[in-house]
């Protein structure tokens, strides 16, 4: 009688291989911390603000919305009914109303077919690379650092992406031209570019109105589409707000993604791609074309056969309420992150001052919104320094590196503040001051002890 062989044992080495991809697993690691430091203030969660939330909310925009289908539609109650609890349409239902919401927040008139209703914008991000990357010769181009959210859903999708360089204006667009020409002599073939153009995750960079127009100028010459990433453009902290690539549009160059996760709220897990590039099966010049969209949903179809029927019904509850207009609907959320942002620029001008010759400076951006603020460190600010700086001065923060796929950023900390209050801020960063104090008392420890060759001394925590 032969041996019982035990349960089955995988190797991770015959699994895909982002399932053990660092960019899949460095949320995880800040879930952990959190959960294991939770008196730390943490600046490390991208969430939008719970202040206003009511759980009373939720039936009210269903109740909405079933009046919608009823009055304004005209259904009968049996079809709404079947609305709420069956399956649903793949593309999604709520589609004209998200086209009203952008054409009364942004002047932006799409067809309502070229939209496809999403389970949160990883869902659109996922099934648009997949359709965009036939094999290995295509390439995805995008800004580094770049949300770590699309760098993951690139590895999934199996698209190879090419970093571009970025300044305080967004993606540079002289290097993005090198690097689109630099594919193609490698015999790669660039298919689209990804950029948030208002206040970037994690950087908080945004584009100029010269530059947007620069960027589909480009993009037409080079005959690759852009990816409009947008959800931050509605918490702008001062100045004018800007035209959406989308809206500059008028050769379907543009594929936007959008989400409600900052708007309304991220339980939802709705999100939506525009979708609107006419695609023929041959090219022939007769050939009657289909939208990009409804080859996405057929993907869809396989992936999540459609975005939950209630979450999209109290989205569309909340948009009707709302006139359709998130600008409405967020106004007193944009307010908090205005508020916010003044609050880490001030606390971190008051606890940090430069010292001379040292080298030891602190330094940070100034985003005119959202809800990041990046700050370099004279140290490295990897994932041991910030359990570090959890355990030992209760502040977390989120180390940039990973944004830059493992590459880059080594000395830089993304500090999210959407979630905190004032007095959290300002406690945060004085917290984050002691670390910064503590870490140059151990490079002046350091420098005396090579030169005089004595015991290195654990410093004090200050």
């Amino acid at each position: 009688m032969s041996e019982d062989p035990g349960p089955i044992r995988l190797s991770v080495t015959d699994l895909h291989a982002s399932v053990d991809d660092p960019a899949l697993t460095s949320m995880t690691l800040l879930n952990e911390l959190a959960g294991r430091y939770p008196e730390a203030v943490s600046f490390s969660a991208g969430r939008p603000f719970e202040g206003f939330y009511d759980v009373d909310d939720l039936s009210r925009h269903l109740s909405t919305f079933r009046g919608h289908l009823e009055g304004e539609k005209g259904l009968p109650a049996e079809q709404v009914r079947r609305t709420f609890f069956q399956y649903g349409r793949t593309k999604g239902f709520i589609h004209e109303l998200i086209a009203r919401q952008l054409e009364v927040d942004e002047g932006l008139r799409v067809d309502p077919e070229s939209i496809v209703v999403t389970t949160g914008c990883q869902e659109a991000m996922v099934l648009l690379l997949r359709a965009l990357v036939r094999d290995a010769r295509d390439v995805v181009l995008a800004a580094t650092p770049n949300y770590v959210g699309f760098i993951g859903a690139a590895r999934v999708a199996g698209a190879p992406l090419r970093s571009v360089r970025e300044h305080d204006g967004g993606i540079d667009l002289e290097d993005l031209e090198r690097q689109i020409r630099a594919a193609r002599r490698e015999g790669l073939r660039p298919r689209a570019c990804y950029v948030v153009p208002d206040f970037a995750n994690p950087s908080g960079a945004s584009m100029s109105l010269a530059d947007r127009i620069a960027l589909l100028e480009l993009a037409g010459r080079e005959e690759i589409l852009v990816i409009e990433d947008n959800p931050y453009s509605l918490f702008r902290a001062g100045g004018s707000p800007l035209p959406l690539l989308k809206a500059l549009d008028d050769r379907h160059q543009v594929i936007h993604l959008g989400s409600f996760a900052k708007s309304a709220f991220a339980g939802a897990r709705v999100g939506y791609i525009i979708a609107d590039q006419p695609v023929t099966a041959t090219g022939a010049p007769h050939e009657e074309p289909v939208l990009l969209a409804d080859h996405l949903a057929k993907l869809k179809s396989m992936v999540t056969l459609n975005t939950s029927t209630v979450a999209q019904a109290v989205i569309g509850g909340y948009l009707l309420e709302n006139g359709c207009s998130l600008k409405r609907a967020t106004a007193r959320e944009a307010e908090v992150y205005r508020r916010n942002l003044a609050t880490v620029l001030e606390s971190l001008h008051s606890v940090f001052t430069p010292v001379p010759g040292t080298g030891q400076d602190v330094s940070w951006n100034t985003p005119q919104g959202g809800m990041f603020v990046v700050v370099t460190l004279p140290f490295p600010a990897d994932d041991d320094m910030l359990e570090y700086s959890a355990s030992r001065f209760g502040v977390l923060w989120t180390p940039m590196h990973h944004f830059y796929g493992g590459t880059s950023g080594f000395h830089q900390a993304r500090l999210s503040f959407s979630v905190l209050t004032p007095e959290q801020i300002v406690l945060g960063v004085e917290r984050l001051g002691k670390l910064v104090q503590d870490q140059r008392a151990r490079h002046l420890t350091g420098l005396a002890h090579a030169r005089g060759g004595g015991r290195l001394l654990e410093p004090q925590t200050v």
